[in-house]
């Protein structure tokens, strides 16, 4: 899955599900867990279902939501009332490992076939990092059903581990949420799902976003979360290969097309061999090429 851009709307707000909605996010993800009160999240739930009912099928793709976590009272109520309206996928968070994403999708399967969903049709990305046992099973979800995407949480795990901050003095990550951030990443790429990084708390700091954004696109995340419109276009041109990008990727890949069989070439002065071919394509496919 290629989405580079994952905004959350609070599920008790129709104004920010629609500015949500219309607006460029590759994603938009309607919360109902931290964004809403606990007095609030009954009225929610039936909040984000009529909004997507109301919404043509087509647009549904683009519009999940993020339900309560599974070991509390409200998720199996979330997704009771919001499957039947077809979102196109759940956010779950703090989830503990893979037997999490198996109990998850036992309660969709049974959802979709009692409201003429086809099966496996609603799509998860399960934040990995939140609660301390989850560090530990980052790497289990190879193979788990209806998983496409990882990201992972910085402020849940700071509370969990009972940390006053997460950050130091110069604004960047401490070691354990750096780690946290690693885990995500080698979790999805194991999974071969797409690895999806935090969000940026300051919303006015676009200057910030857009450095981060471009360093852990290089890392190898492929996209990120957003929490105000304002971000998703800086983060949509950092994770779109420039044309530069493009370019480079095609002569690499027109390269080992026009030398079949050959494990390595020499190319500008660097010897080239079949990961910088995966790069290339990975680029490519990134750009809508390939």
């Amino acid at each position: 899955m290629i989405a580079r851009s994952w905004l959350f709307a609070p599920g008790d707000s129709e104004k920010k599900m629609v500015r949500a909605a219309a607006g460029p996010a590759d994603v938009a993800i309607l919360d109902l867990e931290d964004a809403v009160a606990e007095e609030a999240k009954p009225a929610a739930r039936t909040m984000v279902a009529d909004f997507l009912a109301a919404r043509p099928e087509a647009d549904r793709a683009r519009l999940w939501v993020r339900i309560n976590p599974l070991d509390g009272p409200h998720a199996l109520a979330d997704l009771a009332v919001v499957i039947p309206a077809r979102p196109g996928g759940v956010m779950l968070p703090k989830a503990n490992g893979r037997a999490d994403a198996e109990r998850l999708d036992h309660y969709l399967s049974a959802l979709e076939v009692s409201a003429g969903i086809d099966r496996a049709t609603t799509k998860v990305i399960v934040l990995v990092t939140e609660t301390a046992a989850a560090m530990f099973t980052t790497g289990s979800y190879v193979g788990a059903p209806r998983v496409v995407a990882m990201t992972w949480g910085a402020e849940d795990l700071a509370d969990a581990v009972g940390a006053a901050g997460n950050r130091g003095p110069d604004g960047s990550y401490g070691f354990t949420y750096e780690l946290a951030r690693s885990l995500c990443l080698l979790g999805a790429a194991a999974a071969g799902v797409a690895p999806v990084d935090t969000i940026h708390g300051d919303f006015r700091d676009l200057d910030g976003l857009r450095a981060r954004a471009e360093k852990v696109r290089r890392d190898g995340f492929q996209g990120m979360l957003a929490i105000h419109p304002a971000q998703v276009d800086v983060i949509n041109t950092a994770f779109t290969p420039t044309t530069a990008e493009l370019a480079a990727a095609q002569e690499i890949v027109d390269l080992f097309a026009a030398n079949a069989g050959a494990g390595t070439i020499g190319h500008r002065g660097v010897m080239l061999d079949r990961p910088h071919l995966a790069r290339a394509r990975a680029v490519l496919a990134a750009g809508g090429r390939g």
